[in-house]
Order: C-alpha cells, then structure tokens, then sequence
C-alpha cells in the first residue's frame, strides 16, 4: 500500500453564533463532498481549520463551531478533524465569565502539538501562532518593549516547532524521522503575501501588520526541521509561495540538490467574511509516478467561491485539472520491512494468506539473493530492518499457526539473526554496537552506509564469507519452503528481478 493523505483545508470561518452562516457552511459542506469523493481509498483524510472558527470567543459562537465541527465529522469524508487558534479565537481581558476559552473549549493547542499519522508517515504539526503575530501594531498602543516581547515571542515559536517534533518520541515513529512527511499548521502566515497587499484595516494598509514577527528566523528552523508544507488562513486571500534555503548537508552545491524547499500555502475564509471571496484547498500527498521507486509529491487543488456567488470552482483552471503538482524533492519510498511492519501493526489477527503475502514481500528483496552489487552495510540494513518486521510477523500469526508453519517462522527469524551476525563481523561491528542496532527500529540506511561504508581490510576472506552468507540464505528458503513459497533465496537474481528493492 502506497503512503498517501489527503488534507481539506478551510480557515476563517468567523462563526458568531447567530446562525446567519449555516447555509454557507451547508454549501460549504457540499462542495467538500464532492471534492473528497476520489479519495475514499486514502486512509488519512484530514479536515484542517486553520483558525478563527469563531468571530469573537462567546458562548453562543463556540456553541455553533462545536456544532459546525460534528456536522463535518458525522459526513463521514474525513478520519480525523484538526484546528488551530486564530486571532479571533482568542479571549480578550474585558471578557469575564461564560465559556470565553475557544482553547480549552475546542481543545485547541496553546503552544504546539504534533500528531503522527501511522500509516501515511505524515506529522502533521499544530502551532499556536497568537503572540508572535505584529496583528496589535494596527492598533498603535505598543511600545517597544511589547514589540520586543512579541519578537521573542516569535521566535520562540522555532523552539517550539523543535519541541513538539521531538516530544513524539522516536519510539512512536515506524521509521525515521527522516523520512517523515511534515506538515505545518498555523494561523498567520510566515512572511507578506503579495495578494494581501491591497488590503487595509483602521485605513491603512495592513499587510506590513500581518505576518509573524521573526519570519526568517521561523522559516529557516522549518526547513531545517524537514518541514514540507506550511498551511495557513488569517488574510482571507490565496497564496502559494516556495522558500528555498541551502542545505549545509547537500553533497554538492549546485542544483536542486544544495536546497531544502518548504511550500507555504493560504486559505481564504472558507465562508467569505468581510466581503472577500470564500475558499478552501485539497491537498493530496502521494506517488507521482508507477516506478519500483516511485518520486512522491504534492497535488494542491484551489476552490474559490467569488463573493458567495454560485458554487466552489476551481481557482487554477488554467492547470490540467486544475492541479498545483509540487515536488518533495526527497525519496520518500518506504523499505517494504517498514511497509510490511506498519501493516502488521494495524491487523488484529494475520490469516495465512496475508502471511504468505508478507513473506514474500520481505524476502523479494536483493540481499536475499545473489548480488555482487550490493555492499554488506546495504545488506545489514536489510536483514535489520527484516528481522524487527520479522518478529512482528511471528508474534501475531503464532498464536493461530498451524506448528510447522510456526516453527518454520521461528527458524527464519534465528537464521535472519545469523545473517545480522556474519555482515556486522564483516564490517567490524563490535557486540555492543550490534546489540544497540538490533535494538534500534528505526535504524537508518544512509546512516550504516555513512559509519560502514566498506569492510575494515582486504585480507579478510571476502569469498569465504559471501559462501557462508549464500548458504544461509539458501538454508533460509528451505524455510521458506515449508510455507509453500520457492522464492529462490541465495540464488541469481532474474533478470526481471534487477529492479528488486535492497
């Protein structure tokens, strides 16, 4: 199964409580049913509200948003609902008693919070952007030591950033960090937005007043955090922008790969407040192409909703399909151990036929065979990485397994383990840092390959130790056998097959 999510995002609704917005949000609702009816085989679809669910944090508007938000789960087109806080959100200090706390009342994050989607490898990154926006300059009482205040404010949105990325704990990820998908969810946006220009507020121009009050500071910290995607509402207007900084650990400088890109994309109000038009945005993350490797990326579709008149359409009709197509610019292929691993973790029970399948999977894979190409830190990797999706495997089928099928599992497992045995000798692994290894789920192919790059010395007996590692394998598919699979482990890969994953 392919990784892939699908985010609707809608911002700004400015709910008072009066009502006067339900049809909208009906028509609203529509449009999102039509939008998402492609993606009912996702098995991440996610509603993002990047804030201002309500116009003002009383009672009666955080009743309706909480009304709003049941309706949009009870539709069925969405997994999972996220929303951060806007401005409006927020309770001023002249609002005593009542339910005046949007935080605590729609549970929204008051600093950060990170979610992790198995499944897809998304972590999508919730962040309270309210005290580091220059939104209060407009009113011109601030000082410069509260324009100080709001700059570290701002910048401690980075450290904050690093915190919830790391407060998930590497424990709760399935693979690396590294190969995370990362989403960013905020209300402001990061830098000016050439389509906010026009706008005013108090009769001036407000856009020098909008944004974040530390931006480069915020965005060079998102990108060093792998961050692909930032999403955002507050202007009311679209916007799509890429940033691009130098990546200090590019092999080269030159070309594509010296950059690390983060896209940072707007959402208007979704009910169009203020007169400005509505909007929303899909984005689906996925494969872009059918190869044994496929390049992954973003497919961004605009809807905009002029003035409220008429229906949602496509805003980039221009474009085939009127789809934003933006690549990762990462190889985001998942190892089929960790794909096999994920899958076994989201089943109850493991039938034979699904075993089968998965231990074809696992085993179809170029250091099962005969292959000069591959190094022994690639081949290490494999069997790592097999061996914990392995243990998965065994633990869950066990229990159910018929005894030959069983002990045939068990006897792979041992056999994976020699084979982690004989490639770390090879390369001069000592026993502890095999032990931390074999313990570590998430151990990192670039990584083995940048400490290992080759055996410590060529008076080894290479030609010895590649026979004792193809007898293995073949002692392996004897194994194999008895579940009534020949996958012809140890043996030549076919010509077919070159194209195998390691």
């Amino acid at each position: 199964m392919d990784r892939s999510f699908v985010i609707a995002q809608i911002s700004d609704l400015h709910l008072d409580g009066s009502g006067r917005l339900l049809a909208t949000i009906e028509t609203l609702t529509g449009a999102l049913r039509e939008r998402m009816a492609g993606f009912a085989d996702v098995s991440d679809r996610i509603l993002l509200i990047t804030g201002d669910l309500v116009d003002d944090p009383t009672p009666r508007a955080l009743d309706e948003a909480l009304a709003v938000i049941a309706s949009l789960r009870q539709t069925g087109l969405f997994t999972d609902i996220q929303a951060v806080a806007g401005n409006h959100d927020v309770k001023r200090p002249s609002q005593r008693g009542g339910r005046h706390d949007a935080y605590d009342y729609l549970h929204l994050p008051r600093t950060s919070r990170s979610i992790y989607y198995r499944q897809a490898g998304l972590d999508l990154v919730l962040l309270d952007s309210n005290s580091a926006s220059l939104t209060t300059l407009a009113s011109g009482n601030i000082d410069e030591r509260a324009y100080n205040a709001m700059v570290a404010h701002s910048a401690r949105l980075s450290v904050e950033l690093a915190g919830s990325i790391g407060s998930a704990g590497r424990a709760d990820y399935s693979e690396p960090a590294e190969n995370l998908v990362r989403v960013l969810a905020l209300h402001h946006h990061p830098l000016p937005q050439a389509t906010g220009e026009g706008k005013r507020f108090l009769g001036v121009p407000d856009e020098p007043l909008m944004y974040l009050a530390a931006p480069a500071t915020f965005l060079e910290a998102a990108t060093s955090l792998n961050v692909n995607l930032v999403l955002h509402g507050h202007r009311h207007v679209e916007g799509l922008t890429r940033y691009s900084i130098p990546d200090p650990r590019a092999p080269r400088s030159g070309g594509e790969d010296f950059w690390r890109t983060i896209y940072v994309l707007s959402c208007p109000s979704s009910t169009g407040q203020g007169g400005d038009a509505a909007g929303f945005n899909i984005i689906h993350f996925g494969p872009t192409s059918d190869a044994e490797r496929p390049e992954y990326g973003f497919a961004i579709a605009r809807y905009s909703r002029p003035r409220n008149d008429g229906g949602f359409r496509p805003l980039d009709s221009n474009l085939p399909d009127g789809l934003i197509s933006l690549p990762v610019g990462r190889d985001l292929s998942r190892d089929p151990a960790v794909q096999s691993a994920i899958e076994i973790a989201s089943c109850a029970s493991l039938k034979r036929d699904q075993v089968l399948r998965l231990v074809r999977r696992l085993l179809s894979r170029r250091a099962f065979y005969d292959d000069s190409g591959q190094s022994w830190a690639d081949n290490l990797y494999s069997y790592l990485v097999t061996s914990h999706a392995w243990a998965d495997l065994d633990g869950r089928f066990a229990r159910s397994a018929q005894w030959p099928d069983a002990a045939a599992l068990a006897e792979v497992r041992a056999l994976l383990r020699q084979l982690i045995g004989q490639s770390s000798q090879m390369l001069g692994i000592d026993r502890a840092t095999l032990d931390e290894l074999r313990a570590d789920r998430l151990v990192n192919r670039d990584d083995l390959l940048r400490r290992w790059p080759m055996p410590p010395c060529d008076g080894d007996d290479v030609q010895g130790r590649v026979r004792q590692r193809l007898q293995l394998l073949r002692d392996l598919n004897d194994q194999v056998k008895l579940l009534g699979l020949d996958l012809g482990l140890g043996g030549a890969i076919s010509p077919e097959g070159r194209g195998l994953p390691r």
